[in-house]
């Protein structure tokens, strides 16, 4: 299991500290929430700010694009260093080929799909994608509760991506803790993302073993 930091709960005026804490703690990647005001209500942070952190972290850079058409900004993502881009399927008209510019670009392609798009919307895309996020809230704001038949959907998109032979990765993000970890592993789930349940109880090192102790029961 991999555990993928949300800094949306990091110290915002603290981040290349932030950045070298989740480094020392055995973090290998960082979760970047990106938000524009008009897919989700929230507004984050941008190309800018990820360029600014780039310079600071060698982690890898996991970067969520919570915005309207994103196909518009991919090469700008990429030239700030993501590493993996994910868009939402219900943000593009075209996800075939935004996920084609992804790649295109240098970066891992990767499907986030909100609570309510059934997973078969993606199947013909599964040879393509390096990950497929499956929200277990609604996006947009962070410390919500986790959505419950996310565990349903988890496993029919486990089943899927077996059944077709693909390599693609499951991440989970929304209301993730070290208590429904193992059930998430369980189910399928290969990476995790936490905020408010990260980073609202340090040390970080701490935190890590946690997580990763509750993985290992699965």
């Amino acid at each position: 299991m991999i555990l993928s930091p949300s800094m949306l709960s990091s110290d915002f005026a603290n981040m290349e500290s932030e950045l070298k804490a989740l480094q020392e703690a055995g973090l290998e990647w960082v979760h970047l929430d990106v938000m524009d005001g008009q897919f989700v209500p929230n507004i984050t942070f941008g190309p800018p700010i990820i360029k600014a952190m780039r310079k600071k972290s060698n982690l890898f850079f996991d970067c969520h694009l919570m915005i309207e058409d994103p196909g518009r900004y991919i090469q700008d993502f990429a030239d700030a260093g993501a590493d993996l881009i994910c868009v939402h399927a219900e943000a593009c008209t075209h996800l075939e080929r935004v996920c084609s510019q992804i790649a295109d670009a240098g970066c891992k392609p990767a499907v986030a799909l909100n609570p309510h798009t059934t997973v078969d919307s993606i199947r013909y895309l599964l040879p393509q994608l390096h990950m497929v996020l499956l929200m277990s809230v609604n996006p947009g704001f962070g410390g919500q509760k986790f959505i419950p038949f996310t565990m349903d959907k988890l496993r029919e998109l486990k089943a899927m991506i077996t059944d077709c032979g693909s390599q693609a990765l499951i991440q989970v993000d929304g209301g993730v803790t070290p208590e429904n970890t193992p059930d998430l592993v369980r189910a399928g789930a290969d990476v995790l993302v936490s905020g408010s349940a990260f980073f609202g109880f340090p040390p970080y090192s701490q935190r890590h073993k946690t997580f990763m102790e509750a993985a290992a029961k699965a």
